[in-house]
């Protein structure tokens, strides 16, 4: 059988000598129910669905049941035997009806656990919002993933006034007025034109058979209608929209919204185009037919499913390494357009989430993150110091000058490659200074990270069209600028500089640890994350991790020989930031309720300091926990080497109690076990900050929380 199974393929091979030989095997080929193609053919003609653009990985459509339960057999049977407590879907928006798959999931666990509820399951999805965006009140999940709290927490950790220096010192130095909303928009229409053009193709296809049925649009091609398409989709200010039977009033005005913005890019559409494309779009298309309202409802959700991969592929691989004015900014859900943002927005956000999503993750770093926590938290110092950085990067170009090329009559690296360079630098360095292995090693990283990064800028060089040359080039000016050497100017200057202020970034990381820990939520720790780690998009923030320095360190903290202020002055071997996660986390397991079910209260700050610290209580019956997280380190330490503590720092700065609080006798910290008692200032009752920030750069305190051995 294996012989006669051989001599018969092999009847069907031919030579490359002989074009003719192959005849046999493309009549064969020719018989089957798909196309045999070469791999760029996919762009422009494919016409299923993949995730993203990557053809090997075709759509299910989880929205047939048999799909649906075939798919889902082992994952539902290891729910029904209780060994799942809890599930994460990514890429939420490629579903073809979202709501309509969670209610199913989640109606399946209530039948396989017995819980009557329609969140039967602990279930977050994978949803980026914009910041005027909230999830669909109806969809049966817990809430998101912990993006848009990642990008919360780091807006308030930039120093909103210095927008308009840090646009100069970008601007001069790149020497082209790049602004974000045009940057963004050119992005997604390349994707739409290359990468992504068969799912353009596709939905256009069935815009243009519903046109064809009516004889008022009858007349509008195929090619109009695909250019109206495309600006509508490239200005699309969310992911998609969630219209299924009838268009909820959110989903309204970014269709709206969409359609205005891309009529005024396109005056030279006739304006009946975007008319047609808006009144299907709103499912308002006069349909007499049974079929005609399919076709109708076809399209609309086609449409949804397509607009957030083009929007992730536009945006997030493509605009974010094109607009580098500030890579803390350029995150997953980030807006980089919108600069920073102050406490205000924070405290709404919380607000929100303890009303509307209680159990929604906190996030700071992922495996999607395009750069850790750690590193976000160091690039945010510069927000506070545009006038050091703007003169930094001028003098390091100097320094640079003889390793930049010229191709084709531009710089290589560009200009704006190089500025990315230098804040890759700046935010990754490692703490300690690396021995040769590590220097080559770290060397070899920030080499893979800014290809990585020309290639999905796509400007120079990409993915599908590398340009040698200019990679090559990239690789040389790394690599000579990283050289270990007396004679290399630049790296020496450069590691002066970030030396003198990477504290003021350990420092945000410690805030942004204590607030994950402690807001309304569940808070996620990637791996690795327990300590300082700074690492990059992935795959360096994939590789192994060191668990046993974790452990062991851990083993000290938890013995007691790890002393707050001890942590604090020297916080570059990791101690305070696992001390302060152990501690939050042993808190929350001795009170889960107040964690789970406590209601959150922004608090008031009185006091020279007070734009420097962002405090909010939360309270359940008789408990109360107060959390007090700085901001903007660097404005308030100047160029002091101290530390962010006592009198002489917060000076009369006092965190305003809330009424049912300010009789207690007195509040404990967690961190040192230290007591505060409530002071009176004129009309107002609180806490010292110089008090509760004597000993350690955040606190956490609390009120009617003690129980015999329960907690840290």
């Amino acid at each position: 059988m294996a012989g006669a199974i051989e001599t018969a393929a092999r009847s069907f091979a031919g030579t490359a000598a002989e074009p003719a030989s192959f005849d046999t095997l493309h009549e064969l080929l020719e018989l089957q129910a798909w196309h045999l193609a070469h791999w760029r053919v996919a762009a422009d003609d494919i016409n299923y669905r993949r995730f993203f653009d990557v053809n090997d990985l075709a759509g299910l459509r989880v929205e047939n049941e048999a799909v649906f339960e075939h798919t889902h057999r082992l994952l539902l049977q290891l729910i029904a035997a209780g060994r799942i407590d809890g599930l994460r879907i990514d890429h939420a928006d490629g579903l073809y009806d979202p709501a309509g798959y969670f209610r199913r999931l989640q109606q399946r666990c209530a039948e396989l656990t017995g819980r009557r509820s329609a969140r039967a399951l602990y279930l977050v999805v994978e949803k980026i919002t914009a910041s005027f965006e909230h999830l669909p009140d109806d969809w049966p999940v817990h809430g998101e993933t912990g993006y848009r709290f990642a990008n919360v927490v780091n807006r308030m950790l930039v120093d909103s006034a210095t927008r308009t220096r840090m646009d100069r010192a970008y601007r001069q130095f790149i020497d082209e007025p790049l602004e974000w909303r045009e940057v963004a928009y050119q992005s997604q229409q390349l994707v739409l034109r290359r990468s992504l053009a068969s799912e353009l193709n596709v939905a256009t296809n069935l815009l243009a058979r519903l046109a064809r049925a009516d004889r008022r649009t009858r007349d509008f091609t195929f090619n109009t209608l695909r250019t109206a398409l495309a600006e509508v989709i490239a200005c699309f200010p969310v992911y998609r929209t969630y219209v299924a039977a009838t268009v909820a009033d959110g989903d309204r005005r970014y269709i709206e919204w969409a359609i205005a913005a891309a009529r005024r890019r396109r005056a030279a559409i006739e304006g009946s185009v975007f008319d047609f494309v808006r009144s299907t779009l709103l499912l308002e298309l006069p349909a007499p037919t049974d079929e005609l309202r399919r076709q109708l409802r076809a399209f609309v959700m086609k449409f949804q499913q397509i607009t957030a991969p083009i929007t992730a592929k536009g945006i997030e691989d493509t605009a974010f390494f094109r607009f580098n004015r500030l890579l803390s900014l350029n995150e997953v859900g980030g807006e980089p357009g919108g600069y920073g943002a102050g406490v205000r927005a924070f405290h709404a956000d919380s607000e929100y989430r303890v009303r509307r999503w209680p159990h929604e993750m906190l996030a700071t770093s992922t495996h999607d993150t395009k750069r850790s926590e750690d590193v976000r938290a160091r690039l945010n110092v510069l927000s506070e110091m545009s006038t050091p950085w703007r003169e930094a990067v001028r003098r390091w170009s100097r320094f640079n000058r003889s390793r930049r090329r010229e191709l084709e009559g531009l710089p290589a690296p560009s200009p704006n490659d190089e500025y990315h360079f230098y804040q890759t630098l700046f935010g990754s360095w490692p703490l300690e200074e690396p021995d040769a292995a590590g220097a080559a090693a770290y060397r070899e990283r920030i080499e893979a990270y800014m290809i990585k990064a020309a290639r999905e800028a796509k400007l120079r060089t990409s993915w599908t069209e590398t340009d040698a040359a200019y990679e090559e080039a990239l690789l040389q000016f790394v690599r000579s600028a990283l050289e270990p050497r007396d004679s290399n100017l630049f790296l020496g200057d450069f590691v002066d500089f970030q030396r003198r202020v990477r504290r003021f970034g350990l420092l945000n990381g410690l805030s942004q640890t204590l607030l994950k820990l402690t807001a309304p939520g569940v808070p996620d720790i990637y791996q690795g994350n327990e300590i300082w780690e700074f690492t990059l998009v992935d795959p360096d923030n994939r590789r192994p991790v060191d668990y046993g320095r974790r452990r062991a360190l851990l083993t000290e903290v938890r013995s007691g020989g790890v002393a707050p202020r001890t942590a604090a002055e020297h916080l570059e071997d990791g101690r305070g930031k696992l001390l302060l996660t152990w501690k939050c986390l042993e808190l929350r397991r001795a009170h889960p309720e107040l964690f789970r079910d406590g209601s959150y209260r922004r608090l008031r700050v009185r006091g020279v300091r007070a734009q420097h610290l962002c405090a909010f209580a939360r309270r359940l019956r008789q408990q109360s926990l107060i959390v007090i997280a700085p901001r903007l380190y660097r404005r308030l330490l100047g160029e002091s080497a101290g530390l962010p503590l006592g009198e002489a720092v917060w000076g009369d700065t006092l965190i305003e109690l809330p009424r049912e609080d300010r009789s207690r006798a007195s509040f404990r910290n967690v961190l040192d076990r230290a007591q505060l008692a409530p002071v009176r200032q004129g009309e107002s009752v609180g806490l010292r900050a110089a008090e509760a920030l004597a000993a350690f750069p955040v606190a956490l305190l609390c009120g009617g929380c003690d129980a015999p051995g329960a907690d840290p």
